[in-house]
């Protein structure tokens, strides 16, 4: 059996080890970027290639409520193309800035692609809303 002591260490050191791959994936931002070789060309390949990994089916699992459903969106502000393109942009907090992965108008696309998910699930390359083209 397993003193309290020794659970105690393996404990910390569990947490220890948890804390540090958070430190480097928030740190890495490679590792949520697409492969430019991939090319994604349709908002929705946009979003699959350079946001889910983090924003996964439109919740955050970095920072839990700062998610891209519309109420948390109207919250925060980010209610519009421009605000969400302003913060793809230039990234915020531990979101990195994309404007050096992502050209003008992917950037353009790829917000009004969260905003038009934003009342319902989003899901892996989802289909544009009906009534909505981008």
């Amino acid at each position: 059996m397993i003193s309290l002591k020794n659970l105690k260490k393996i404990l910390t050191a569990f947490l220890l080890i948890l804390t540090l791959a958070f430190v480097e994936i928030a740190t890495n931002t490679q590792i949520a970027i697409a492969d430019t070789a991939t090319n994604p060309t349709t908002a929705a390949e946009i979003f699959s290639a350079n946001c889910e990994g983090c924003d996964i089916n439109g919740r955050n699992i970095i920072r839990r409520g700062k998610n891209l459903k519309q109420k948390a969106l109207k919250k925060y502000g980010m209610d519009s193309i421009a605000n969400i393109s302003n913060l793809v942009t230039n990234g915020k907090g531990i979101m990195p800035a994309y404007k050096e992965r992502l050209s003008e108008q992917q950037i353009i696309d790829v917000s009004a692609y969260v905003l038009s998910c934003s009342p319902f699930k989003f899901s892996r390359l989802s289909k544009p809303v009906k009534g909505f083209s981008i």
